[in-house]
This record gives C-alpha cells, structure tokens and sequence, in this order.
C-alpha cells in the first residue's frame, strides 16, 4: 500500500496542487475541496505547523546598527554636493532583530522551500503593482499560527463534510485550522 494518495495525476501535478492548497490552507485560514485532497492536505499542513509550534521560541533578540537615507517630507532621499558629486545622506539607526537558532533557521528554510509566495493586493488598488505587498508564510506560522496552538498536541486542522459536488458527486468538505 502506497504512503499517499496519487490523485489521478502525475508526481509533479500532485506535488503543485498540494503546495498551492496547503499555501492556501495556511493563508486564509480555511478552504473547500474534495475529501481525499483534503486528508492529504491535513498530513502536510499538520507537519509544518508542528514544525513552527516546536521552534516558535528558538530565536534571540539582537540590536544591529544600519545605515538609513535621509528622507523629506514626500519620501526623496536627501542629497549633498561633496566635491562636485551629488551624494544621498545616511543616518545611523539602531534595529532591533530576531536572529533565529539553526535548527529554527532550518524550519524556515524547508517551509519556505515547500510552500508558494503569496502576493496580497488591496481590493481598492487592484490591477496596481505598487499597491501590492509580498506575505511571508514562515513568518505568518511562527509568529501567528504557532503561538495559538502551543499548548496542543497536534490536531490542528478540522475536516468538516459538506455534502457531493454537483457535477461529479465528489464528496465536498471544507479543511480549516482549528
């Protein structure tokens, strides 16, 4: 018996309909699809969410000193004449930054490699690319998604049928986190 389900589709249309589902999952919280997607969904969402759950607290907290340029009143960088050249100002700012533990700096990098990058756009902005803001899922698990479930093991997301679709009769269920 295989450890997966195929899903009538080939490896890599497999692999891309469950990144982008779980993305999914992770993003909005909840999504509808059909029952054996959504058991194979829960399989890796659960893992990943164990895996920002274990590392939430595996980092510290470090001050660094950067160079910021110095901006006017509508957002233009600052410039001076130095020897003839224009030459933009640079303040010296002190940031505070989570510097994450190896074993979380990995958790990051295996969720970041699996899951989709998510581009959010403001429905009053649509169709402007500068409106639009790049989410970072990692983030969004450790910091958000993580602390919530601290205190449980396991059972994170809930399957709740909601009856056979019409064209197929597929049974339809909605996956969402609990």
């Amino acid at each position: 018996m295989a450890g997966y389900r195929k899903l009538g589709r080939t490896a890599s249309q497999r692999k891309a309909l469950l990144r982008n589902q779980v993305t999914n999952l992770l993003y909005h919280g909840k999504i509808t699809t059909t029952e054996t997607r959504a058991k194979e969904i829960r399989k890796i969402a659960e893992s990943y969410i164990a895996m920002a759950v274990k590392e939430k607290d595996n980092f510290e907290t470090v001050t660094v000193k950067s160079k910021v340029a110095r901006k006017d009143k509508d957002g233009k960088r600052i410039k001076e004449e130095v020897d003839g050249k224009k030459v933009t100002v640079f303040d010296e700012v002190e940031k505070q930054i989570k510097k994450d533990a190896p074993s979380r700096l990995h958790a990051r990098r295996k969720i970041n490699a699996f899951l989709y990058d998510v581009t959010e756009v403001p429905t009053d902005a649509a169709g402007k690319k500068k409106a639009t803001k790049s989410i970072n899922l990692a983030d969004k698990l450790f910091d958000e998604i993580a602390p919530k479930y601290a205190n449980r093991n396991g059972g994170y997301t809930r399957i709740i049928k909601i009856g056979p679709r019409k064209g197929d009769a597929a049974m339809e269920v909605i996956i969402e986190l609990v």
